[in-house]
């Protein structure tokens, strides 16, 4: 999709990881990770909305439950030596995907800031 119409919304939700190196990013240390996700597509539904955003809400809740408080390892997928902003974000995706695949958009952003400078992201359509 070239151009089209997008809505999108953000939430931060504290969670922990580690990484494999030594140093303070060795250690087991929290961040609190903000999540800016957007929803695509061409054309507005008959509603006019690219996605209704209590739904968008509802599923970034849920997800973002899934982390709260936790230890990241939980999430890692066995091919990733650690959950980067990067993975974390594909991860994210998956569980956002699940969620919005019949709202009827066309395309999922996710991006994942570690920091206020610093972020990952992934980005797909949605089945």
């Amino acid at each position: 999709m070239n151009a089209g119409y997008e809505v999108g919304s953000s939430l931060t939700v504290r969670a922990l990881h580690q990484m494999p190196m030594p140093g303070p990013e060795g250690e087991l240390h929290d961040h609190d990770y903000r999540f800016d996700v957007v929803v695509a597509r061409g054309e507005l539904d008959e509603h006019g909305m690219v996605c209704d955003l209590d739904v968008l809400r509802a599923a970034m809740q849920a997800m973002a439950a899934t982390i709260r408080d936790r230890d990241l390892e939980a999430i890692r997928p066995p091919e990733a030596e650690a959950v980067t902003v990067e993975v974390l974000a594909r991860w994210a995706h998956g569980q956002l995907a699940a969620a919005l695949g019949t709202s009827g958009a066309e395309t999922l952003s996710v991006r994942v800031w570690e920091t206020p400078a610093d972020f990952g992201g992934y980005a797909g359509p949605l089945p």
